[in-house]
């Protein structure tokens, strides 16, 4: 019997998998329209003393985007001031909905990576993921590799897609 040889393993090729830098934590939003006058009228002395009385320990080391859900005009200060509340609590605080927090995390872990041990190699974007990795990671993820890659592909070494290949 012929022995079986894992040529990936034994390849030059590196795989870059956006699931490794999933920053683990549990994500939530809050909606402003809570605290306003039938959801869209902002009274300050209300605002600021319902925002006082409320637990925001709740998001103690959570991930927590603020955002409102009705089509009230709130002043900037409104947000800022659920951040002051928020900020001894929440691990980070975006403004925007929840999906957005990935987006947000993912462009900081990825601008912060050392792409080195990528360059003139080919490397693989694993494409499948248990984790909710956004779209938007991988065009963050493209850019970075591109700058010192010998060539990128996408999915998986049985069935990769090419997507990059560095001019000569």
């Amino acid at each position: 019997m012929n022995e079986i040889i894992n040529k990936v393993a034994n390849s030059s090729l590196e795989v870059f998998d956006l699931e490794d830098y999933y920053p683990t934590g549990i994500r939530t939003q809050i909606d402003i329209a809570q605290w306003l006058e039938e959801g869209f009228l902002l009274k300050e002395k209300d605002f600021r003393e319902a925002l006082k009385n409320y637990d925001w320990s709740q998001y103690q080391n959570q991930f927590v985007a603020i955002h409102c859900s009705t089509d009230a005009i709130l002043p900037a200060w409104a947000t800022i001031l659920v951040t002051v509340h928020l900020q001894p609590f929440a691990k980070k605080i975006i403004l925007g909905k929840k999906e957005e927090i990935d987006t947000l995390l993912y462009s900081e872990i990825l601008n912060q990576i050392d792409y080195s041990i990528y360059t003139n190699k080919p490397v693989i974007l694993k494409g499948c993921s248990k984790k909710p990795v956004p779209e938007t990671a991988y065009v963050f993820a493209i850019q970075q590799l591109q700058k010192v890659a010998k060539s990128i592909m996408f999915g998986e070494a049985c069935s990769a897609v090419p997507l990059y290949k560095a001019p000569k």
